[in-house]
């Protein structure tokens, strides 16, 4: 490998060949190292830029060259989460991390979405951050800056449950305190115009991401992670390739 080309990792557990296949068939300039453990997979002929990296521990290996400059971005690939983002957090030196996912509905319509995992955007502290974040991978993928919160309910069902009531103030406290738009929990409308939509919480932002991936027909590009000076593109097993993880990854080392 030459110094002027970038290198992505991808990390390789369950599905192996699905993160092989991914690697040898993404068009990006970059080269590509599959992090597995011994004996797991081998990368087809015919495809130089692409190669493996074996090790006992290969979320470790992952995590440990992305932070020394080995590579120059890594995706998570098929590695458990779990494991590999608090080898991530512990490695980066946060207390918590933070993503935000590149989404795109089953018309095409791209746009940024957080809070994705269930620990994340419980407290207005937590969603703006996620919004100052969010609002410059926007600018990057050239969509719009106009942020949308999502709540609970509507204000004319305010008294219904202390929780919903709850999630309004927040959101609408959220909204005015970043410059964002109160949707309350019209999604539909957020999309026409934003460009990062912020849901209520953790839990409902996994299922909303889940529910459009999944049943939707919609598509999860990955999720980098924004609180660390690395970058790092979380992705989920359950995509049918990680090609579109391996072009975010790309497109921010550009």
């Amino acid at each position: 490998m030459t110094n002027s080309v970038k290198t992505i990792g991808i990390g390789m557990g369950a599905d192996a060949e699905k993160v092989i296949t991914s690697a040898c068939t993404v068009n990006i300039p970059c080269d590509i190292v599959c992090y597995s453990r011994p004996g797991v997979a081998s990368v087809p002929r015919g495809h130089p830029h692409v190669r493996l990296t074996e090790s006992s521990n290969p979320d470790a290996t992952l995590v440990s060259d992305l932070m020394t400059g080995t590579i120059n971005a890594a995706v998570r690939g098929s590695l458990p989460g779990e494991i590999t983002l608090q080898m991530l957090k512990a490695a980066a030196g946060v207390t918590h991390l933070e993503r935000v996912a590149l989404l795109e509905t089953a018309g095409g319509k791209k746009f940024m979405f957080a809070p994705v995992g269930i620990a994340e955007g419980w407290t207005v502290t937590d969603k703006i951050a996620l919004i100052q974040k969010g609002r410059v991978l926007a600018r990057r993928f050239g969509l719009s800056e106009q942020v949308g919160v999502l709540s609970g309910g509507r204000f004319g069902g305010v008294g219904w449950h202390s929780v919903v009531d709850r999630s309004m103030a927040d959101a609408e406290l959220v909204a005015k305190l970043s410059g964002a738009a109160h949707y309350e929990f019209r999604i539909e409308d957020a999309i026409k115009s934003c460009g990062l939509i912020i849901a209520p919480d953790g839990i409902s932002g996994n299922l909303i991401f889940r529910t459009l991936a999944y049943l939707g027909a919609g598509y999860g590009h990955g999720a980098p992670v924004v609180n660390i000076d690395k970058i790092f593109v979380d992705s989920s097993r359950a995509q049918p390739d990680y090609r579109n993880a391996l072009l975010l990854a790309a497109s921010l080392l550009e």
